[in-house]
């Protein structure tokens, strides 16, 4: 009896364990708490303070709109927000307080996930599945935009189906358009070139990535990107983690705002956080799937 006996006590302690530590990698749970550890006993200086950010507006349904909403970004002329939709494609743009202001049809944009501001009237619009980049003008009489009409750039990196390109984030000082790819691998690329002042004259694209950043990213996947202009940081939004996590401009994380309940003053957690947003005075605008809308500000 002794025998069986061990084999059992030893099945009851190394399956937990197996568990544990499989559950442990896979939600990066280990690098989670280690930056938890770190950031108490010696917080970030220069970091946004994300943690101290507190929910204003919390699971606002967008009136009018039922479709899979997607991505978000904030236009500092027009003083408003946009996002697109691709179950019906369409570019939407939105108040600060989550009204719709404007809808424009999309042709030939085939999956769109994510929306650029990069410029007065300029945007770029992501295509999930074929990873293209496509620069678009908006203008006040603009009724429909085409892809056919718009500046295009293919990068094909490591195709995955419905895995691709999730989330944009522009710094129009460096002229680097951030790419995050949602994640089987979990990636952000950095596109030098493109969109290009003139695309009419010859121009050369380069693609880098920061492979020692993105092993820092103790998230499960990507759903959006936000660079601020003022520190240089870029904001790396998680669905499946239900957070935003804070990078320096060496990659290294700084803080968190946790999208669970009974945190940030939430009073229940964000089901499908889509895309993230921030203006210049430092308010985050957030959109989830299929409609909601939340706004959170430092007190």
């Amino acid at each position: 009896m002794r025998r069986p006996f061990r084999l059992l006590l030893l099945f009851i302690v190394f399956v937990p364990l197996l568990v544990l530590g499989v559950a442990g990698h896979e939600f990066r749970l280990f690098e989670r708490g280690w930056f938890n550890l770190k950031t108490w006993w010696q917080p970030a200086e220069q970091s946004m303070g994300l943690d101290r950010y507190q929910v204003l507006i919390e699971a606002q349904p967008v009136a009018g709109l039922d479709d899979d909403i997607s991505a978000l970004t904030y236009d500092p002329d027009r003083k408003s927000l946009f996002t697109v939709t691709n179950a019906k494609s369409e570019l939407i743009e939105l108040s600060l307080d989550g009204r719709i202001l404007r809808r424009v049809p999309l042709t030939g944009f085939g999956d769109p996930e994510a929306v650029e501001y990069v410029g007065p009237n300029s945007y770029v619009i992501t295509d999930e599945r074929e990873q293209r980049l496509i620069r678009v003008r908006l203008d006040d009489d603009t009724l429909f935009l085409d892809a056919s009409d718009a500046e295009q750039l293919s990068l094909g990196i490591g195709l995955n189906g419905n895995k691709g390109f999730e989330g944009l984030a522009y710094d129009s000082a460096g002229k680097r358009l951030f790419v995050a790819k949602e994640r089987d691998p979990m990636m952000i690329y950095e596109v030098h070139g493109f969109p290009h002042d003139n695309p009419d004259k010859p121009y050369a694209v380069h693609v880098v990535q920061d492979r020692k950043r993105d092993r820092r990213l103790f998230v499960r996947d990507l759903s959006s990107l936000q660079f601020d202009e003022r520190s240089g940081h870029l904001l790396a939004l998680s669905d499946e983690s239900r957070l935003v996590l804070e990078l320096d401009v060496k990659g290294r994380p700084l803080s968190t705002l946790s999208l669970r309940k009974g945190f940030q003053g939430l009073q229940a957690t964000v089901p499908q956080a889509e895309g993230i947003a921030m203006d210049e005075a430092g308010t985050i605008y957030l959109v989830s799937e299929p409609n909601l809308f939340y706004v959170f500000k430092q007190p």
